[in-house]
């Protein structure tokens, strides 16, 4: 659990960062409308959870570095007896003060009044542009009424600097309580792979599998699913982002998983690929074993000080191998490489940073080059080869033979550490396991 203390200190570092006489604005994520007046279930923007913990919609971050009276303030909804009877309960701002920590609190719907005052002398606004449309006009307009008033003494700030560029470095470094939060979110997801594997059957619909998966997220302790599952068989498996997860698992087929829980709104991303009948025929065992090659041997070259692309790079060459000795390919296997003759079989990075978002904040670029892997970051590392129909060329006895393989690494000291290496992945301990759950289920 993210302590109260750790949602603090974050807050004083961003305010060192931002310098004396400057303004932070940072609005929480709106409920979104499903149908007519139902909503999608309420999730918090990342950048205002990681800094409050606050879970309601209709709030507004203040950060005021060396304001007398208490740097941080929240605008948010006020208690309603009969808006809580009908859709849940609220902070108010006795609850964001008592619970959250902040030093002042106000109505929401009073913030065109006090906003603009908070402003007012500031140097400085920090806020992120784009993210919120509406409140972006709002931030402008509440600018320009002060920029009204400068003949009147008014001090408007001078300077709008993107708020993201040091909110997002900060996040990019995970803690040792945000990486416990995500070995918990692994650990679920991990179980989750397991039993979907445990009780796929020839025959069973995807979206039994993703049921499942759904079950244990929710049994295990997780608010739900960190993204849409990915629960894909047979040629679905070449999809990259196939979400419909409504066909029928046949014989002979691979299923591909991709799926994650979300715990205090860090993310889990796991793939797993297996065969449905619970036993890899010859050529999908090649294709197999070459994605866990890359796999192992991409996580071996994710640690300190090399380059975040160092995994990526690793994974493409063995791929590439693969390809050739598969004859899939033919050539010189660095001229392969370099002509990125791979693609139209790999054609997705082999990782991303993993934290509060699936695919996370943080530059990968510094000054155009490759940023350095550094303890406390998160990734994902997720080689795979799609061999799909529509490929040109491709020899029919390979269509749809999809396999990814993913895990979820964090940076340490001197390597690394696999967060989610409890989900089994070698070929010889996915058969045994899926012939034991069989037999058991047969009994």
């Amino acid at each position: 659990m993210i302590s109260r203390a750790e949602f603090a200190r974050r807050r004083r570092e961003l305010m060192e960062l931002m310098g004396k006489n400057s303004i932070a604005v940072l609005p929480s994520a709106s409920e979104v409308v499903r149908s007519r007046d139902t909503h999608y279930p309420f999730r918090q923007d990342s950048d205002f959870h990681y800094l409050t913990g606050f879970p309601e919609p209709d709030s507004v971050l203040v950060l005021l570095p060396g304001r007398e009276h208490g740097e941080y303030v929240i605008f948010c909804r006020e208690r309603d007896p009969v808006m809580e009877t009908w859709h849940g309960r609220r902070e108010g701002q006795a609850g964001a003060k008592k619970n959250y920590g902040c030093n002042d609190a106000f109505p929401i719907d009073d913030i065109d009044e006090i906003l603009p005052g908070l402003m007012e002398g500031r140097d400085r606004i920090y806020y992120e542009f784009g993210n919120h449309a509406e409140f972006d006009n709002r931030i402008m307009s509440w600018l320009k009424s002060l920029r009204a008033l400068v003949k009147k003494g008014a001090q408007p700030p001078g300077e709008l600097i993107d708020l993201s560029h040091f909110l997002h470095d900060m996040r990019l470094i995970k803690s040792k309580a945000e990486i416990k939060v995500m070995q918990q979110a692994a650990d679920i997801s991990v179980q989750a792979h397991q039993q979907a594997m445990k009780i796929c059957r020839v025959g069973m619909n995807e979206s039994r599998v993703e049921s499942e998966l759904r079950y244990q997220f929710a049994n295990g302790g997780a608010s739900g699913e960190a993204y849409s599952s990915i629960v894909a068989g047979g040629e679905n498996a070449c999809i990259l982002h196939y979400v419909e997860n409504n066909a029928r698992l046949n014989d002979g087929e691979l299923l591909l998983i991709d799926a994650g829980a979300e715990v205090e709104g860090y993310a889990a991303d796991i793939s797993r690929t297996f065969p449905v009948n619970g036993r890899f025929d010859e050529l999908q065992r090649q294709v197999y074993l070459w994605v866990l090659k890359a796999n192992v041997e991409a996580i071996k070259a994710a640690k300190p000080g090399v380059a975040w692309n160092a995994p990526h790079e690793v994974a493409v060459k063995i791929l590439t191998e693969g390809l050739l000795a598969m004859g899939i390919l033919t050539g010189d296997l660095d001229e392969l490489v370099e002509a990125e003759a791979y693609k139209p079989f790999y054609m997705h990075k082999t990782g991303h940073w993993l934290g509060l978002d699936v695919h996370d904040v943080g530059d990968y670029l510094i000054e155009k080059e490759p940023r350095l892997l550094a303890e406390g970051m998160v990734l994902t590392v997720e080689p795979g080869l799609y061999l799909a129909p529509k490929i040109k060329g491709l020899d029919k006895k390979w269509w749809g033979i999809g396999v990814r393989i993913e895990d979820d690494v964090v940076i340490t000291a001197k390597g690394n550490k696999v967060l989610s290496a409890g989900a089994i992945k070698e070929i010889e301990a996915i058969e045994s396991f899926m012939n034991s759950a069989q037999a058991e289920s047969n009994d």
